[in-house]
């Protein structure tokens, strides 16, 4: 199975280069299934369900998200209806929607995607790594021998990210890192067959700041004065990453995305 996942899309230009590129892409790798983080889709901040739906009409399979998530309050009721969208799941179990979606196509094996948030200079949220255990004992009840298992860990520390890799190393088939919008170069499969990247990257323009105009970023360091800012114009950029695995669910080899138009 080939797996292509697309790092934090932030704004129009993020959705511009991720529909431009991606038929490219899932014809040179032969993409069986599209994962994209969508948190910043709309306009930088959040996700609107008329965006999401975009996003899935481009060919993106399914859609986990972040901190972010609700900017729109609109979206609040889509995380509720959609099985193509998933939240963090060890935020509150009485949030809107779900932390975990299995998706199968037609001669595909299926494919389990969770979301998870970390707790290192983020919002509260309960413990990332026993989530994790509690996600893989639900995804073999109720889908037993699935074995192809995806994880899209939202987290600001590297160390955090890098522990839960480890500590999930031979359970899972792949963890991405996602938020800091900086792709690293430290993708690997670790010993028992799982891959690994600290953060896949962003898909949007790469000559502002994380994707957004640097002449209103820097203000926010010079200042301390903190606002929103608008999205970025400029060069655009597809970044992150296609997984191949095998049969068992484990990763063959990680490959990092750097598409530009």
């Amino acid at each position: 199975m080939n797996i292509l996942f697309i790092g934090d899309i932030v704004g129009k230009p993020g959705r511009h280069a991720a529909a431009s590129l991606l038929p490219v892409l899932k014809d040179r790798y032969g993409i069986d299934y599209t994962i994209a983080n969508g948190e910043n889709s709309a306009g930088g901040y959040g996700i609107t369900p008329d965006i999401a739906k975009s996003l899935l009409n481009m060919g993106i399979d399914l859609i986990t998200t972040g901190n972010h998530i609700w900017e729109h309050k609109e979206i609040i009721p889509y995380l509720s209806e959609s099985d193509t969208i998933v939240r963090p799941l060890n935020i509150s179990p009485l949030a809107p929607g779900k932390g975990i979606a299995v998706i199968q196509k037609p001669g595909v094996r299926p494919l389990a995607v969770v979301n998870l948030i970390g707790r290192v200079f983020m919002p509260p949220a309960e413990c990332p790594f026993h989530a994790s255990l509690g996600a893989l004992v639900r995804i073999e009840q109720d889908y037993p021998g699935l074995n192809h298992i995806l994880i899209d860990f939202h987290a600001e520390a590297t160390s955090e990210k890098q522990a839960l890799g480890w500590f999930l190393d031979g359970k899972i088939t792949s963890l991405f890192g996602t938020h800091t919008h900086v792709q690293t170069s430290d993708e690997v499969i670790l010993p028992q067959g799982t891959s690994y990247i600290t953060d896949a990257g962003m898909t949007g323009v790469v000559d502002g700041i994380l994707g957004m105009d640097k002449e209103q970023i820097i203000p926010r360091f010079t200042t301390s004065v903190q606002r929103h800012a608008d999205v970025a114009a400029g060069k655009e950029e597809l970044q992150g990453v296609v997984v191949r695995t095998d049969d068992k669910g484990r990763s063959v080899s990680m490959v990092r995305i750097k598409e530009h138009l």
